[in-house]
């Protein structure tokens, strides 16, 4: 190892350096404390509660699922080229609430719609999370009449609410690196059980 230092040391050549000090390792020409330098620069030491948390906030699949004109935003989020979300983690948008975990509420619920979003919330993965996006979703908004669900939060379990009519692209995106926040910094799920949302089974039919 010292002769590679000699050899590469006046280049400046890391990478090489790096290189074959790993082609030496293969050959199993490092001993002693070479050896224990090569493992302990490569070695990485977590709980794996945190590594499991990482790997949630960098792999959430969104739910293809949009109300109304927010849905439009929405959309522009998950497959512009300009507001891309994959580069934030949420690489795959699937159209089956069986392999997403995360739904977007895009739009104003209204009462007959709400059974039928808390069913398809039911049927996701868990652990699963809910953004809330526009004001009608969040309050019922400029369309605040009877037949409106005044707050999706009445029914779901929400984790991030994302003001605006509509929202800008970047505010959803902005709300969705706080749930990945959320998702790495306070996992627990036990306030859920005030909505009885947990478990994957479908919600029972009347």
């Amino acid at each position: 190892m010292e002769l590679t230092r000699q050899k590469l040391g006046d280049a400046g050549d890391d990478f090489r350096i790096r290189q074959l000090q790993a082609q030496q390792m293969l050959r199993g020409e490092l001993e002693d404390k070479d050896l224990e330098e090569y493992v302990e620069e490569r070695l990485l030491l977590t709980r794996f509660e945190e590594a499991q948390n990482w790997a949630r906030r960098n792999a959430v699949w969104p739910l293809g699922f949009g109300l109304a004109c927010c849905a439009i935003e929405m959309i522009t989020v998950i497959g512009s080229s300009r507001n891309d979300l994959a580069r934030f983690g949420a690489e795959v948008t699937r159209f089956s609430p069986r392999q997403a975990d995360m739904l977007i509420l895009s739009g104003r619920v209204s009462v007959k719609m709400a059974p039928v979003i808390r069913r398809i919330y039911d049927q996701m993965l868990e652990p699963k999370w809910v953004i809330s996006m526009g004001a009608c979703a969040s309050s019922a908004g400029m369309f605040n009449n009877y037949a409106l669900v005044a707050g999706a939060d009445k029914f779901l379990p929400v984790d991030v609410y994302v003001p605006g009519c509509p929202p800008r692209p970047e505010a959803l995106i902005y709300g969705f690196i706080k749930l990945q926040e959320k998702i790495t910094g306070d996992p627990t799920l036990g306030w859920r059980e005030r909505y009885q949302a947990e478990g994957t089974e479908e919600a029972p039919v009347a």
